[in-house]
């Protein structure tokens, strides 16, 4: 397995006692993958994949990425936040490269590195253009391709397209299908939005919460990947059955809240 969690807990000391966020987390992810983690609030979807990225350990149990374990941040795990993250005084291009920079990488080494990925996400012409010059899809595909020009093993998107309107949010949705068709990346995004699920992966791993554990891995098998598979009764009966399982877990986490 290529992203492999096993037996992780997570648990926060508070003023009441341990709280348990995640439970017995196992998801073994194949190389080149598109999975998506999907939850209500209090599933511990953001707690689990800053277990991904290093940014915070588990309690118990390990995160391993192409068989090593994971100890920390590294250049293996590419991040993409909801919110863009780019420094406005920075133009695309600066942008692109920042993280290949703290890295250690010579200029010329990561100039190219940044450009290319640039084109990957067809923004080659914007890399002399600050952040405010942008649309909203336009700097997450900035954000992207910061997190490529690093070549991770994997890419970790947290929530990437939720504060995008509708329209934008259906395009990035469509560009990210092709982008990841086209590059064979390993995907790991968790997301609230079932329909985005459904669309974007190969498999579905729904959290129930209170504590965070897996309640179901759903294998999706779509005919085609574009905006006209959401008017299928396949998609539909993938998104009702999310749906079904988001709504018993919720109603569930209120009796046990009782």
């Amino acid at each position: 397995m290529f992203l492999q969690i096993e037996k992780l807990h997570k648990n926060f000391k508070t003023k009441n006692g341990s709280l348990v966020v995640l439970k017995d987390i196992n998801m073994d992810i194949q190389q080149g993958e598109f999975i998506c983690a999907v939850g209500a609030s209090g599933s511990g979807k953001s707690t689990l994949l800053r277990q991904i990225a290093g940014l915070d350990m588990p309690s118990a149990g390990e995160v391993r990425v192409d068989g090593k374990a994971v100890t920390g941040p590294g250049p293996d795990r590419g991040m993409v936040f909801q919110h863009y993250t780019l420094y406005p005084w920075m133009t695309v291009q600066e942008n692109t490269e920042f993280g290949l920079k703290l890295q250690g990488v010579p200029k010329q080494q990561r100039r190219e590195q940044a450009s290319y990925y640039l084109s990957v996400v067809s923004l080659s012409k914007f890399a002399k253009s600050l952040p405010k010059e942008l649309s909203g899809g336009m700097k997450q595909r900035v954000a992207i391709a910061r997190a490529l020009a690093s070549e991770p093993k994997v890419l970790l998107m947290d929530e990437p397209f939720g504060a995008l309107d509708i329209h934008t949010k259906e395009s990035m949705h469509e560009f990210m299908i092709d982008l990841w068709r086209r590059t064979g990346l390993t995907v790991f995004m968790i997301t609230h939005d079932v329909e985005e699920a459904v669309f974007l992966s190969n498999r579905i791993y729904a959290l129930g919460a209170r504590p965070g554990t897996v309640r179901k891995e759903i294998v999706v098998k779509l005919p085609e990947r574009s905006s006209m598979v959401k008017r299928q009764k396949v998609f539909h009966d993938y998104r009702d059955e999310l749906m079904d399982l988001m709504r018993q877990h919720g109603q569930e986490s209120v009796a046990i809240a009782a």
